[in-house]
This record gives C-alpha cells, sequence and structure tokens, in this order.
C-alpha cells in the first residue's frame, strides 16, 4: 500500500499591501483552507533596494519593515514564513522539504494570480511537481478580469485539472 504523501500548500504573498478592493476576500479563503494541509508556508514578498521592481518598474513598495509587507491573514501557529524578492515561491527553503518527505505536488494559492501565483505554478511545472492551483483562493489587485485571464493561461500551462 503506497504512503499517502504530505499536503504542501503554499500560500503566496498575501500581504496588507496587496490587499485591496478586487483581493479583500483572499485572507479569509486562506484562514479557511489552511488546516486542511500537513505544512504550510507563506511568502512574503520584500522588495529591497536596487531591486528590478523599483529600477525597472519605478515600484517602491513592501520594503523591509513597511507595514504593507506584513501578512494579511492569520497563519496558523506551526505555518513557515518565508521572504522572497521575486515572482516566485519555489524557493530552496521549499523545495528541500518537498524532497526530503517524498512531495511531488504542491497546492498553490494567494495574490497575485496573473504574476507570482502564475511564476510558480509554471516553475514548479517546469521542475517536475504537480503544482494545484486553488484559483478560489487567489485574486489580482489589477481586477477580476485579469485573475480570470491568469487562470485561463494556467488551464493551458499546467492542465486543467492542476486548477482547482
Amino acid at each position: 500500500m503506497k504512503k499517502q504523501q504530505p499536503r504542501i500548500l503554499i500560500v503566496i504573498d498575501v500581504q496588507r499591501g496587496f490587499i485591496t478592493e478586487d483581493t479583500k476576500n483572499v485572507p479569509a479563503a486562506v484562514e479557511k483552507i489552511q488546516d486542511g494541509y500537513d505544512v504550510v508556508f507563506a511568502t512574503r514578498f520584500i522588495n529591497p533596494p536596487r531591486a528590478p521592481f523599483r529600477r525597472l518598474l519605478g515600484w517602491n513598495d513592501m520594503g523591509a519593515g513597511e507595514k504593507g509587507a506584513e501578512l494579511a491573514f492569520g497563519l496558523r501557529r506551526d505555518g513557515i514564513v518565508i521572504e522572497k524578492t521575486g515572482y516566485t515561491a519555489m524557493l530552496p527553503e521549499i523545495t528541500a522539504l518537498l524532497q526530503r518527505l517524498g512531495v511531488d505536488t504542491v497546492y498553490l494559492c494567494g495574490l497575485e494570480t496573473d504574476q507570482c501565483v502564475l511564476k510558480t505554478a509554471a516553475d514548479f511545472f517546469e521542475a517536475g511537481y504537480r503544482p494545484v492551483v486553488l484559483a478560489e483562493a487567489c485574486a489580482s489587485t489589477a481586477g477580476e478580469e485579469t485573475h480570470r485571464s491568469a487562470v485561463a493561461i494556467l488551464r493551458r500551462m499546467i492542465g486543467e485539472k492542476q486548477i482547482c
């Protein structure tokens, strides 16, 4: 009998600075689902000085220590917070645990569907993992249409069965 793999949830960048009218439902959605997983990671995007977001996009929010960089949901007590400075949440700390546990599936949710969630899902897919995007617990500050477009792109990129 095959041993069941631990369920790993990666909550991507659900931070105060990304909460808008279009994303305000995501924190509650994340709080509701996180207990269904064995391990929960929460990434926190930090925009350091001289980062491409500052240099190339002129976007200077989410610096270290800023209120906007704080998590916007109640992470469960044993949740693991990892800071990142780019789009992807496929980070060495996470992949090391996945390899150690023999896990080949990761569940993804959070912000922004059209940026960090999409990039993370594509990265895990290309690395041979099965990324499952929990679309109902994702959103985009660019609005519902952008979120829906990103979900449609994800369906093509990683497969229909990987979108819930």
